[in-house]
């Protein structure tokens, strides 16, 4: 029996017994059920008995001595016993909790998603960088974490879109062309210019694809390589991100807007809700009408649109592709983004709470306690492509993934590549691969567990109880995940699991030894084990990990 399924017979057991004594009162929308710290306290415990006392203008304690013995009679439920001020702890028979193990595995790559968020369309948007140059450590961090939030989104039902918005117009743009054709033209790169070998490597490339690009007139060869770095650049980061497993449905230009006349549409769609006006020549948007600090120009005063114009038409064209929620990944100088983007939505006529701002904070990281800096070819930074290099496309995103994005990280170069169980992602991925190694085992020992009968009340060993009601948490991990917006949730959830399956294992026997007969509870432990392997590939795939079968 899972969580769920209990939640839901316990609702029914309270609105059962509301409505025979006529109480009148208010179930609240979701019954909670927890785990408790201690399995003396039994599989689950509610405490409905006190949230329901206020109203019903009864002690919690009379009200969980009715409920208890009718939660007992709950098909699979063992014992229902009341616990300190009115909490009542649930125990479930061996064979219910027991059958976890079989719906897990028949479940497969199925098992922890849900409908919790089925019919929305959700936009995800993070990195969203400038062309310019190599992603660096803070895009690294949302390169991770972006991708899983939106993979978890998409297990609890959501139909989700990620998006990276390429700010590919404006001066930054020509101050890199500049630097790039100044390079090319062994010349020194402005101050304002963009620094780094790439900028050379960039302007060497263009040379052996043009060689004839120099003879150009000035004006059209600054053009020619702006445009050609562009696209080069662009290329790159496609693909250092590709590498990295994340992968986006669409790459957005701010260029493009304009040259669609999107900018222009988005102005005009804010005009018709009455939010824009004019001023000293320039036209502007009321944003202070919700909770801005000060009112956004859109168009200055000689004509030419603002950033704020483009970032208002995105997210008008956001609305106008069907999305009900626009979530954005911004870095950690961007809180002014927040109540401005929110206000975007109230000026386009939307819920202030159709879109979400995420703040990631700084990431740095460290050698034997120093920071350090890994960048060859891009300055003083540390881009993904290097970090990748250095630690590994796992390692990196585990853990970045591992920790709330709204504190600051220090990754420890010393700690994320070692291989033993003080690496957080090594730990979690050497259970799935001890798991896989068992499998093996039984099938060259010729046990076919999949066709044996399964008997889940053989399951009732303590070890055994507390990885299968660790397993059957996987759900709620992962909606409670999505609902948060927290991947970190999942990887923490994966390494407690890896410790409980560990426990299991160095105190329940497995395998038959030695000349010893397959007995029922071989194989239904083999269901287990099969069952815990596939809760943690799931779980990595969430965090976009891989889940290695040796080690």
């Amino acid at each position: 029996m899972n969580p769920e399924d209990l939640a839901t017979s316990v609702r029914a057991v309270v609105e059962s017994w509301v409505a025979e004594a006529g109480l009148g009162i208010e179930i609240p929308a979701e019954l909670k059920l927890e785990r408790p710290k201690s399995r003396d306290h039994g599989d689950y415990a509610t405490n409905i008995a006190l949230t329901l006392a206020k109203a019903a203008r009864l002690a919690p304690v009379v009200i969980a001595a009715v409920l208890a013995p009718k939660i007992a009679q709950i098909p699979g439920v063992g014992a229902a016993e009341i616990a300190g001020p009115g909490f009542i702890n649930i125990r479930l028979e061996s064979a219910a909790l027991g059958q976890t193990a079989q719906n897990i595995v028949e479940a497969g790559s199925a098992f922890g998603t849900g409908l919790a968020l089925s019919g929305r369309r959700i936009n995800v948007e993070f990195i969203s960088a400038n062309p310019t140059g190599p992603l660096h450590l803070g895009h690294t961090r949302w390169a991770a974490v972006g991708d899983a939030i939106a993979r978890v989104l998409a297990a609890a039902g959501a139909q989700v879109s990620t998006e990276f918005y390429i700010n590919d117009r404006g001066v930054q743009m020509d101050k890199f062309g500049a630097s790039v054709m100044a390079a090319a033209h062994g010349e020194k790169i402005p101050e304002d210019g963009y620094q780094g070998a790439y900028i050379h490597d960039l302007a060497a490339a263009i040379l052996i694809a043009r060689p004839n690009i120099k003879e150009l007139p000035i004006p059209e060869q600054f053009t020619a390589f702006r445009e050609a770095a562009y696209a080069l650049q662009l290329k790159q980061q496609q693909q250092v991100l590709e590498q990295f497993r994340t992968n986006f449905d669409c790459w957005a230009s701010e260029r493009a807007l304009h040259e669609s006349n999107a900018v222009e549409h988005g102005l005009e769609r804010l005009r018709e809700q009455g939010h824009v006006y004019e001023l000293d020549g320039a036209i502007w948007l009321r944003t202070t009408d919700f909770g801005d600090d000060k009112d956004r120009v859109l168009v200055k005063a000689d004509g030419e649109y603002t950033y704020f114009a483009s970032d208002t038409a995105y997210y008008v064209n956001k609305r106008e592709r069907d999305f009900d929620l626009c979530i954005y990944l911004l870095g950690a100088d961007h809180h002014g983004y927040v109540n401005r983007l929110r206000a975007v939505a109230a000026c386009n006529g939307d819920d202030l709470d159709q879109v979400e701002v995420l703040i990631g904070q700084l990431v740095k990281i460290t050698r034997g306690g120093e920071e350090v800096k890994l960048s060859k070819r891009a300055g003083n930074i540390v881009t993904l492509d290097e970090l990748v290099d250095e630690v590994g496309v796992d390692a990196a995103r585990y853990s970045l993934i591992r920790y709330p994005v709204d504190s600051p990280l220090t990754l420890d170069l010393e700690i994320i590549t070692l291989r033993t169980n003080d690496n957080p992602v090594f730990y979690v991925q050497y259970a799935h691969a001890r798991i896989a190694s068992v499998l093996r085992n039984a099938a060259e020992l010729g046990i076919d567990w999949r066709n044996l009968s399964f008997d889940a009340a053989l399951l009732g060993h303590e070890r055994e109880n507390e990885l299968l009601g660790a397993l059957a948490e996987f759900p709620r991990v992962v909606a409670g995940a999505a609902e948060l917006r927290e991947p970190h949730r999942v990887a923490r959830y994966l390494e407690e699991l890896a410790a409980v399956y560990h426990r299991f294992y160095d105190s329940c026997r497995v395998l038959p030894r030695g000349d010893e007969d397959l007995a029922p509870e071989h194989v239904a432990r083999l269901w287990l084990c099969a069952a815990t392997r596939q809760t943690i590939f799931n779980g990595l795939q969430l965090l976009g990990v891989s889940a290695p079968d040796r080690m």
